[in-house]
């Protein structure tokens, strides 16, 4: 069983890794210009730190979710090489936002691509999963044939 979950678990944990780093950038930031809990408003520098934390925050369970489904019901390796993907455009997006606000667009778009490929194949692998469990039809099988 470990070997079909061994990417996905490493996957999350480099998640979780680049969200304690997105957390950590606004303990900085508060540092940096004075701002204690629990306000939220500053300057617009910190406030796009803390945008872009919270943005990235509120997406993760999402992800992780997705990242999950997709591996266990489609394909461990694609799921993983996609999460990748996405861990790296919510990266982007953070350091973008946090430059200016127009700079997080591109990463955003091209994250948001990355979740619904991931809503497509945990689609297509939950509906394989119920027409080969409950129907007693085997897709792959049909598609070969």
């Amino acid at each position: 069983m470990l070997d079909q979950i061994h990417l996905l678990a490493a996957v999350t944990v480099l998640g979780v890794l680049e969200q304690a780093y997105f957390f950590l950038q606004v303990i900085y930031a508060r540092r940096m210009f004075g701002i204690p809990p629990p306000k939220t408003s500053g300057p617009p520098e910190f406030e796009r730190i803390f945008r872009a934390q919270v943005n990235c925050s509120e997406y993760f369970p999402i992800f992780v979710a997705l990242l999950w489904q997709a591996g266990l019901f489609f394909h461990q390796g694609l799921a993983a090489a996609l999460g990748l993907l996405y861990l790296y455009s919510r990266y982007c997006y953070f350091i973008g936002y946090r430059a200016s606000s127009s700079e997080r667009l591109a990463p955003i778009y091209f994250g948001t691509g990355v979740l619904w490929i991931l809503v497509a194949v945990s689609a297509l692998g939950l509906l394989h999963f119920f027409l080969s469990h409950y129907a007693g039809l085997n897709v792959l099988q049909l598609l070969a044939a």
